[in-house]
């Protein structure tokens, strides 16, 4: 079976690293201009440029957003900036705007990626868009299995598909409730996210009272069970959903799906489907997560309406910076409270998952203390492991969790 390519977002340079280290097969980022993630730590192109390097040394990809809906005052500037796309070397662009699709692959040699901005759920829109010169579609993510299959059927046209992240509640992502409400452009990358705030239900002039307000909000999309069909299918690329997100999300969630498909990849039919990873999934993320539209079951479960709670988690304990093989003492940069005798587990890219009692913890000036409450703070425990920098420690998710 050919095995899907692992695409994980990166909102800066540090994003991207972890991605790629944690398993991702190439990033998805936006530099200076003309991306939908305004808000994000965008990338400068020197940036950019040593984002693409360390990808290129380990043989993965980088991909570059120029997906904005462009405005007749900013025509004359796309060009230039694709150029120097190119030159730091992209390995291709994520577009919506066909000027923008029909520039690049006429005055560059620029991949060009069809954006899910273009909202393509159909098998004679992804002939079209293939026979202009597009390598790759990202499918809207309200494609059903089924449409999906008919596309590949139809047109050899590689196809991306969303796996895990926010869903949207307008279609692909065409959202002007943004703009409606504060006047930011949200296909601009302004998009203040009014889909996530709670509303007053009125009818004939009149408040409904209800328990709790009411929300446009969708579920988060997870199809971690759903990936040994995807994988037969012949899907070219799994996409993970999340620039703004944490790093600590960023390597749980892109070291999970790697595993996971490499476990299906490796044992075909012996393949078992591992309960634990579905537990991780759920503890780095503050919003339930299901399948939305890929089977079909696209109802009031995908959706909360009211109800809705989002708890930040404190599972995140730590980022190991550093290891003196010697003295068997990790230095942890803090993230959130932890204590002497707190179970623990140590994740990273090059190892297995340990897990360890704190036995004791030292601060920066070596004197033993009892607990880790200041952000950031700078901490060393003894862990007999080998242990490397961008390793994260977390608390021991067990199986009632």
């Amino acid at each position: 079976m050919n095995k899907p390519e692992l695409l994980a977002p990166a909102g800066d340079l540090e994003r991207l690293k972890v991605a790629l280290l944690y398993g991702a097969d190439a990033v998805y980022c936006s530099g200076p201009s003309f991306s939908l993630r305004a808000n994000a730590n965008n990338f400068s192109l020197s940036d950019l440029k040593k984002g693409i390097t360390f990808a290129h040394k380990l043989h993965k990809k980088v991909y570059v957003t120029v997906n904005i809906i462009l405005h007749n005052k900013e025509a004359s500037k796309i060009l230039d900036y694709l150029n120097k796309l190119e030159k730091i070397g992209a390995d291709a662009i994520i577009v919506s705007d066909p000027y923008i699709m029909d520039l690049a692959l006429k005055k560059t040699n620029l991949e060009v990626h069809l954006s899910t901005q273009q909202s393509t759920l159909n098998y004679e829109s992804c002939k079209f868009f293939f026979e202009q010169g597009v390598k790759r579609i990202v499918l809207a993510r309200e494609c059903s299995k089924d449409d999906i299959k008919q596309i590949i059927k139809k047109v050899p046209v590689e196809l991306e598909v969303f796996i895990h992240g926010a869903m949207c509640a307008g279609y692909s992502g065409r959202c002007v409730l943004s703009n409606f409400l504060t006047k930011r452009d949200a296909n601009r990358g302004g998009c203040s996210q009014i889909c996530r705030w709670d509303f007053k239900l009125v009818a004939d002039g009149k408040i409904i009272e209800t328990e709790k307000d009411f929300t446009l909000c969708s579920k988060d999309l997870s199809l971690l069970s759903y990936l040994p069909e995807m994988i037969d299918m012949g899907i070219s690329s799994f996409k993970i959903e999340g620039r703004m997100r944490s790093i600590y999300y960023i390597a749980t969630v892109v070291s999970v799906y790697r595993k996971a498909i490499d476990d299906y990849c490796n044992k075909g039919a012996d393949y078992e489907y591992n309960k634990k990873y579905e537990k991780i999934l759920r503890r780095c993320a503050n919003r339930d997560s299901v399948v939305q539209f890929f089977d079909g079951t696209n109802d009031e479960t995908c959706s909360y309406y009211n109800g809705r709670e989002e708890i930040s988690n404190q599972d995140f304990l730590g980022k190991v910076i550093a290891y003196d093989e010697d003295k068997k003492l990790a230095t942890i940069e803090q993230r959130n409270y932890f204590k002497k005798g707190d179970e623990v587990e140590i994740f990273g890219p090059s190892s297995e998952t340990i897990t360890l009692v704190i036995d004791k913890i030292y601060d920066e000036n070596d004197e033993i203390i009892d607990v880790v409450r200041h952000p950031k703070q700078i901490v060393k425990i003894k862990v007999n492991h080998k242990l490397h920098p961008y390793d994260f420690v977390r608390k021991k998710i067990v199986d009632n969790d």
